[in-house]
Formats: C-alpha cells, structure tokens, sequence
C-alpha cells in the first residue's frame, strides 16, 4: 500500500498493490474499501486506488480480512 500523487494532476491516491488473482473478491474489497473511507475508487490489473489519503483506515480494514500490509513510501 502506498501513497500516489505523479501523474495525477496533483490529486493523491492510496493504491493497494499485490492483491490475490481473485476477481470477484477483489472488486468487493475494493466496493468494501469505497464505503468505509466514504470516497470513489478503482480496480485497474489487480491494483486498488482510493481516491485521497486514507492509508489507517484501509490498513484495518485490509487486517480486519486477514490480508498482510505492508506501507512503502512516507
């Protein structure tokens, strides 16, 4: 999970990489992750990006589902 503003226009984005194959179970994350941080987003090649900065509470959400996290960045 890292912290993404190039190539955006300015705008910052959280992106969550290194996601498992499953399709379905990721677009419901990432449909999970959109609800709790209350913001837009999108699944692009198995990468999740949450519109803004929201790392803590993505982060317990991704734990709360027994995945791993690992923060790269600031």
């Amino acid at each position: 999970m890292r912290l993404e503003k190039s190539g955006r226009g300015g705008k910052t984005v959280t992106a969550i990489y290194d996601l498992p194959a499953d399709d379905g179970a990721n677009e419901a994350l990432c449909k999970a992750l959109k609800t709790r941080c209350g913001t837009g987003g999108t699944l692009k090649d198995r990468v999740i990006e949450i519109q803004g900065d929201h790392r803590d509470r993505i982060e317990a959400l991704l734990i709360e589902r027994g995945l791993k996290v690992k923060r790269a960045g600031g």
